[in-house]
């Protein structure tokens, strides 16, 4: 098996199959942009790496991901204040590109959650094909009330519950979703025993990567080119056009100030 240390990400591949692993339990998993970079260094590998079929999200610690850093002090996001006063296309570097490639990802591709999934952690979380988690799992966007924005820069809610009602109400009042409901709402795929959640991945990993990997690749572009057809990457650009219009606000801004007096902690805003 071959190793890699990137920054917040350990990068595996062992036969047909690659596991990104986010590693910076000690901050939750928070999305630093060195995560989010490393994520997308090691997709690039595993998409031209041929004998690779299938990828694995994971994470070590105690949760998959706490979505974006608490105070969204990113590097290029100030570089963009900086320059024009404003953070747009910053945004769309960090959150609206690095999702679109994931989504558009050519081979199979599973995510392994436990514990906890939150903001813009769910992308990575529900984004994929196919997403296993433990009995533990729960999953939450506390964006709308949590921080006065119109959910993350890549709305995918209304495409992963494909359920006008069920992602109004989870997106307008920041719903916390365990993995049975989020079973029951075909977010998920399987829901297992936490100390079987690896086990169950792997397995289902070895399955998949017994066919070829062209034959996997089609298949992954017929399911993909459907959604595309219907308008998701489109809309997930808007997604990100609309969190700048909101956050140049005046309204938001105030509302975010009142926010922070309350409580610097998202879950207990909401």
């Amino acid at each position: 098996m071959e190793t890699r240390e990137l920054e917040h990400v350990v990068y595996e591949k062992d036969g047909p199959i690659a596991r990104i692993i986010l590693n910076n339990p000690a901050s939750a998993n928070a999305q630093t942009a060195q995560m989010v970079h490393s994520v997308n260094e090691a997709l690039d590998d595993a998409q031209y790496d041929y004998d690779i079929k299938v990828v694995i999200l994971k994470a070590n610690g105690k949760g998959f991901c706490s979505g974006h850093i608490p105070t969204g002090d990113y590097p290029e996001f100030r570089a963009e204040l900086e320059a024009s006063g404003k953070v747009w296309r910053s945004a769309a570097q960090l959150f609206l590109w690095p999702v679109l490639k994931l989504w558009e990802f050519p081979k199979p591709l599973i995510a392994q959650v436990h514990g906890y999934a939150i903001g813009g952690g769910t992308t990575w979380a529900l984004i994929p094909e196919i997403t296993v988690c433990s009995e533990d799992t729960w999953f939450q966007m506390p964006l709308v009330p949590g921080f006065g924005l119109p959910g993350s820069e890549t709305m995918f809610e209304p495409w992963v519950f494909m359920n006008y009602k069920r992602a109004a109400e989870y997106l307008y009042t920041a719903q916390r979703l365990t993995a049975a409901e989020a079973l029951e709402f075909g977010l998920v795929n399987r829901v297992v025993a936490a100390d079987q959640l690896e086990a169950t991945v792997e397995e289902l990993a070895t399955k998949i990567a017994k066919a070829p990997l062209i034959t996997l690749q089609a298949t992954k572009a017929g399911i993909v080119r459907a959604w595309e057809t219907m308008g998701f990457r489109t809309h997930q650009q808007a997604s990100n056009d609309l969190q700048a219009v909101v956050t140049g606000s005046q309204e938001f801004q105030q509302y975010v100030a009142e926010l922070m007096k309350k409580s610097a902690k998202p879950s207990e805003r909401a």
